[in-house]
């Protein structure tokens, strides 16, 4: 343990619970978008990513466009699916993972203040970090080469939540779990 949560001035306890609450926050908030819009079975995950099968569509003779407000509401009770091509895929990996990487140093530091054999620490601290690398991996191995590997990025998801919910646990717990024979 490199520094004892337990021990720290109450101020950083509090700052600690503040930015666990708010990635928590964070965290359900990206698993409504993520049902919204991928879904949680590799089915569906599989129809978000994998590229659509080539094949030859033909212009329609006409045309029309109607536009008025869609709310997410009515986008979720819709049958489409939702497809992420490439360029979006692009765009997504190089605005979330950088993202994931600040979030898994965070909890590390975090994790680095609890009572975890070193062994412990360094298993935690990898799996803050690998668990988005498998999520995005998923997504592209899905679109480059099989449907098959969205269970890949279902893994990565639920085990960045699962990672998440061990450090504030055991953070939480540590901190403020009253003392034997401290008076408060």
């Amino acid at each position: 343990m490199i520094y004892d949560l337990r021990r720290v001035d109450v101020a950083v306890k509090w700052l600690v619970s503040c930015l666990l609450a708010t990635f928590g926050i964070a965290y359900m908030f990206g698993a409504w978008m993520v049902g919204l819009y991928a879904g949680f079975t590799p089915k569906s995950v599989a129809a978000t990513y994998a590229e659509p099968e080539m094949a030859m569509h033909m212009p329609p003779d006409t045309s029309v466009v109607v536009r008025r407000q869609v709310t997410l509401g009515e986008l979720a009770a819709t049958d489409e699916q939702h497809v992420v091509d490439r360029d979006l895929l692009v765009q997504d990996t190089h605005v979330h993972v950088p993202m994931y990487g600040v979030i898994a140093a965070a909890l590390s530091l975090v994790a680095l203040g609890l009572p975890l054999a070193r062994s412990g620490a360094l298993a935690l601290i990898t799996l803050l970090f690998a668990v988005p690398w498998l999520d995005f991996a998923g997504m592209w191995l899905t679109k480059l080469a099989s449907p098959r590997f969205a269970a890949v990025t279902l893994l990565g998801g639920w085990a960045m939540g699962a990672g998440y919910t061990v450090v504030t646990a055991l953070a939480l717990w540590h901190m403020w779990k009253p003392r034997k024979g401290a008076s408060t």
